[in-house]
């Protein structure tokens, strides 16, 4: 297999991995943060949906224009700003699964030279539409396992009440 058709896999494969590292989360669990500056799976899975739809605009720019900005942004702020404490999970991962399918389709449909393609990040530099789909491929399998960690400590915190 090509690394380009393993990156595509991963990368549609995503929400499925957050979803079984999800599977009977609820209550207290969700809001459960194992340290003052980490997150909760709340914020994590909104998280999810807002980079998707930041990775929706990124990727499109990538195909469509002649070497387009690509903005960063403060993901901190966002969680903050953007009131990731309060919003339901379940919309923030049917926002992530519905986003990451729509980009999946899109990037599956290119031509193999698409991926060649060039974008200037702007605190990353230049970065190929194959850059943002390694990118994009590891970060729900890097948020899955963070989501199992916060869970993992949640149980352990129960267990010592």
């Amino acid at each position: 297999m090509s690394e380009l058709a393993e990156l595509l896999e991963r990368y549609r494969r995503g929400p499925e991995q957050v979803a079984v590292a999800t599977t009977g989360a609820a209550g207290a669990e969700l809001d459960y943060a194992p340290a003052a500056d980490k997150w909760t799976i709340r914020q994590i899975l909104c998280h999810l949906a807002d980079a998707e739809i930041v990775g929706a605009t990124r990727l499109r720019r990538v195909i469509a224009e002649d070497n387009p900005a690509l903005m960063s942004y403060d993901q901190d702020a966002w969680a903050r700003n953007l009131n990731y404490g309060q919003r339901r999970t379940a919309q923030a991962m049917e926002t992530f699964r519905h986003m990451r399918t729509e980009n999946y389709d899109l990037l599956k449909q290119q031509p193999e030279a698409a991926f060649e393609r060039i974008g200037q990040h702007s605190q990353r530099g230049p970065m190929s539409l194959l850059d943002l789909l390694r990118i994009y491929s590891q970060h729900a399998e890097k948020h899955a396992e963070q989501i199992r960690a916060v869970r993992s400590a949640y149980k352990e915190s129960r267990g010592k009440a």
